[in-house]
């Protein structure tokens, strides 16, 4: 953290909770998602790395330091990446690395990576397709879960197989325009 100020890393962390509580949370695009925000279980660390190679070896301390965690004060970690992989491209391929690390580990089935990029693009769609928004952040970011903990909220929402629709849907009728409305104001938390 030496090389972020105090204030540029406060700013940060207020562009993700703020992108978490506005469009995850708040359009309801992750179901999971507002009960370990409520309950203080999400760690956010904001990796100083400013390649791929740095990126990579903060994720294999987080992963680390999450699958040793209790889950009832850390359930799952959000990594954020403000000063490399700004390349979506880029980005990919370090998930892919990521990926391999999970394997490389044995937390494959214990952990899994969830990725968001502010350029995100699915396969097949254009760049500026609304749905792509569904997994744009402000910062690259890897997102770290727990099998166990996914396997409970699928659990407990009966239709989980139907949040990607859903979500697309949700964009589709917000629109660009409203959702660069919807971003711009403030979480009322």
């Amino acid at each position: 953290m030496s090389s972020t100020s105090p204030q540029s890393h406060e700013a940060i962390l207020d562009a993700t909770r703020h992108w978490l509580t506005r469009a995850v949370i708040g359009l309801n695009l992750c179901p999971f998602a507002k009960a370990v925000h409520v309950k203080n279980q999400i760690r956010y660390t904001i990796s100083e790395a400013n390649d791929m190679e740095g990126v990579l070896t903060d994720l294999e301390t987080e992963l680390r330091t999450l699958v040793d965690a209790d889950p009832a004060a850390i359930d799952t970690t959000l990594l954020i990446i403000p000063h490399a992989l700004g390349d979506f491209l880029e980005y990919n391929d370090c998930l892919f690395f990521a990926d391999r690390m999970l394997k490389q580990l044995r937390l494959e089935g214990t952990l899994q990576i969830a990725s968001f990029h502010p350029q995100y693009q699915f396969e097949d769609s254009g760049p500026d397709d609304i749905e792509n928004y569904t997994n744009r952040a402000p910062y690259p970011i890897f997102h770290l879960l727990r099998e166990a903990s996914i396997d409970r909220a699928v659990e407990a929402f009966p239709d989980a197989a139907d949040i990607y629709e859903r979500n697309m849907e949700t964009l589709r009728r917000l629109g660009p325009e409203g959702w660069h409305n919807w971003m711009s104001e403030r979480a009322k938390d």
